[in-house]
């Protein structure tokens, strides 16, 4: 199985935004050395959780210091941004890093209204059009002229480079098909809601049309994974998520936890229950246990690689969540 990894640069409690940023350089050259697939940074807006605020800039950084490891974004969120811009973005990246580039697209928001509203100035969000937009980025990247008025009469610098490959991030049939259809790669989000179905995965394949950024159907599902050498040591390691996860759904976010500090914390029994079905969001075990889970899941569903999202609060601990299951499915 095909290994991936997602990041969000995650602040954890006791270290700055700079030190989340500095550690997703240190997973990227790790992941490099173990041989995962692909790298990419999340967008996120407006918090004190995250620090991965603009992906397609650590993108450059973690390129630059990598060697073989595919580096992207997952996603930048397309909603904020201009067709030309997101293309000469990736087309640079290209240009520096040819044949490690991803291309990956997001329609969510990626923060609160405030952040929303901000990123357009002020001026109403442009959300009915996505998919239009996802097109004339593709066509920008690929030099093509756009039959939109807005975009005809210009052309995406730098030109004739090595096309990044393009991958739309969702969790839904309808970005399935959308995804199938323009020939780009499909990331199922599974840690959103955990609704990873063959029906979905199926729609993509069976709409899928080859395009110069991808011959054939390629699929990733991105996962929540706690792992570790024992299932007690893992299940130590994720009780700060899955509180955080739970006060999330109360309304209330901020750092999180320490292992330790989790240990202490107040929990209700309904809160127990939350947590324990907050679990098929995100898999915790021993890094033989997820392992067996992510190939029987492999089987059932039919994806190519698994994108693993892991976030104990030491760089220590994380870090060994991919040494891990790399020597566990490679």
């Amino acid at each position: 199985m095909k290994l991936s990894i997602l990041d969000q640069a995650p602040i954890t409690k006791g270290n700055t935004p700079a030190d989340a940023l500095k550690k997703a350089e240190e997973l990227a050259v790790l992941g490099d050395q173990l041989g995962y697939e692909r790298m990419w940074m999340a967008e996120h807006h407006g918090t004190s959780a995250y620090a991965s605020s603009a992906p397609e800039i650590t993108a450059a950084h973690l390129a630059a210091k990598t060697k073989n490891i595919r580096i992207g974004t997952g996603g930048v969120m397309m909603m904020h941004y201009s067709p030309l811009k997101l293309a000469e973005v990736f087309k640079t990246l290209s240009a520096f890093a040819p044949g490690r580039i991803d291309f990956g697209m997001g329609r969510a928001p990626g923060g609160d209204q405030f952040s929303i509203y901000a990123l357009s100035e002020g001026r109403t969000p442009m959300v009915h059009n996505m998919y239009e937009k996802f097109d004339t980025a593709l066509q920008l990247i690929n030099d093509e002229v756009p039959s939109s008025d807005l975009y005809n009469r210009t052309i995406a610098t730098p030109s004739n480079i090595t096309l990044p490959e393009s991958w739309l991030f969702g969790s839904s049939g309808n970005s399935a098909v959308e995804a199938g259809r323009r020939g780009a790669g499909y990331s199922f989000a599974q840690f959103f809601n955990g609704q990873l179905s063959k029906e979905i995965l199926d729609a993509y394949k069976n709409n899928f049309e080859a395009s110069p950024f991808m011959e054939k159907p390629e699929i990733n599902v991105s996962c929540m994974v706690t792992a570790a050498e024992t299932a007690e040591e893992a299940e130590f390691e994720a009780k700060p998520q899955d509180i955080w996860r739970l006060q999330f759904m109360k309304g209330r976010s901020g750092q999180v936890l320490t292992p330790e500090e989790a240990q202490d914390f107040p929990l209700t029994e309904m809160d127990r229950m939350k947590i324990q079905e907050g679990r098929k969001l995100h898999l915790v075990g021993s890094a033989k246990e997820i392992a067996k889970r992510l190939q029987e899941e492999q089987i059932q569903y039919g994806f190519d690689e698994a994108m693993i999202c892991s976030i104990p609060h030491s760089q220590k601990a994380r870090l060994n969540v991919y040494k891990l299951l790399a020597e566990e499915l490679f």
